[in-house]
């Protein structure tokens, strides 16, 4: 992985390389806060997209023609960043999927349907999104095992201590997100990996809110399995990683069948494919995955300590602004967070905020941010949620400030 030292960042000139940025919403600049759902994406990775279909448009692995062989040449270069960037050991144990919540789906029905048995137990966290909950829901009422959960303090934070008294050697799948998308509280996985280790369980990592903001090291971390999705890292959609240890791969069924993920196939046996092959059935993602190459150089050229600097000042910026607008609480209040800041407005439906916003150009995200459970322990039914990616400014949040300000002031009239 490459390591930069901290550095100016000149956020101009990289607005400058995101085109939708460029134009106005309702008469309006648009101001672009909603980076936790999904962020922007620069030329590069547009063109790379353009480049695959008008250059080597064809299926991989399978044809010997040149066009197919430039294609998977492309194809898996993604792949071995994607190993670098995770830290990983084995560039098979890098799983191309369509996302986290493919990712996790994969290990739950795999991992889970296979080693799991009645009585045995899964931890999660309070701060869960509904694709680190539902699949482990639905294995645990498979295998009649039993879901724990993490509670969290009133800043938003795992309960260590609680996570401490819920381990036990019936303990087999610890599953929690590395940043939580709609609080941005930063949790102490590696902590979380040593505990859930010393009981003999595996652990999984959702890496969704983690990926273009923190540094990842997976061998480091001790990490079974870690997911992340392109989207979410200035990569095209519909592609994600899953990075799992060779050892747990090996032992996994495959997760769908189909063309690729076998190497013989008769009417009374089927021999599956080596991996990472065994769980890529049928023809993948290939120009996204191609397009993805772009978003990781493009991170890794800015620098995730450079992009963590900015983004950071950003939120204690954005934290004092919205500090001073009346009746405004702060929803998780971390001491370590990503740059995700979430709130209400007394007396205000979020829905009513966001749809106010957005007829000044300013795109939040309101809602229960698919994290129900956590909304109900703090009793409310959603929040609004504003995330900053490297190529906000200030001067943007000047808008959100200005423009909540004269909210409050309409609808308390």
């Amino acid at each position: 992985m490459k390591v930069s030292a901290i550095t100016h960042l000149d956020i101009q000139k990289i607005r400058s390389e995101f085109p939708v940025l460029d134009q106005q919403v309702n008469g309006k600049p648009l101001v672009y806060l909603d980076n936790a759902a999904t962020s922007q994406k620069p030329k590069r990775v547009i063109a790379k997209l353009k480049e695959y279909y008008e250059g080597y448009n064809a299926n991989i692995h399978r044809g010997i023609h040149t066009l197919a062989e430039t294609a998977t040449k492309a194809y898996e270069a993604t792949r071995e960043s994607v190993r670098d960037f995770l830290g990983a050991a084995h560039v098979e144990e890098i799983i191309f999927t369509r996302g986290v919540t493919e990712s996790i789906n994969l290990v739950a029905a795999t991992y889970g349907r296979s080693f799991l048995q009645k009585g045995d137990e899964i931890i999660i966290g309070t701060l869960e999104h509904h694709s680190n909950i539902v699949p482990w829901q639905m294995v645990c009422e498979e295998k009649e095992a039993v879901l724990k959960v993490i509670p969290v303090n009133d800043r938003g934070e795992l309960d260590l201590k609680e996570y401490k008294q819920l381990l036990s050697s019936k303990t087999k799948i610890v599953a929690t997100n590395h940043a939580s998308n709609s609080l941005g509280t930063i949790n102490p996985i590696k902590e979380i990996i040593e505990l859930a280790h010393a009981q003999g369980a595996v652990v999984l990592i959702d890496g969704a809110q983690s990926a273009a903001h923190l540094p990842i090291d997976v061998k480091a971390l001790d990490a079974d399995f870690y997911c992340i999705s392109s989207h979410k890292m200035y990569g095209p959609t519909g592609v994600g990683v899953l990075y799992g240890k060779k050892e747990l791969l090996e032992k996994m069924p495959p997760y769908m069948g189909g063309g690729e993920m076998i190497k013989d196939v008769s009417f009374t046996k089927t021999t599956y494919n080596d991996l990472p092959y065994k769980f890529e059935a049928g023809t993948p993602n290939i120009a996204d995955v191609v397009a993805f190459n772009e978003a990781i150089a493009f991170v890794n050229e800015l620098g995730k300590e450079n992009i963590h600097q900015h983004e950071s000042e950003l939120l204690a910026y954005a934290t004092d602004k919205l500090s001073t607008i009346p009746g405004i609480t702060l929803i998780g209040t971390a001491h370590h967070k990503v740059s995700v800041l979430s709130f209400i407005i007394e007396g205000i439906h979020h829905f009513d905020i966001g749809q106010m916003l957005d007829a000044r150009g300013i795109a939040v995200r309101t809602g229960h941010h698919c994290t129900q459970p956590l909304m109900e322990r703090f009793g409310i039914e959603g929040t609004v949620r504003a995330s900053f990616a490297v190529y906000n400014t200030k001067e943007e949040i000047d808008s959100l400030v200005e423009g909540l300000k004269r909210v409050v002031n309409f609808l308390k009239q």
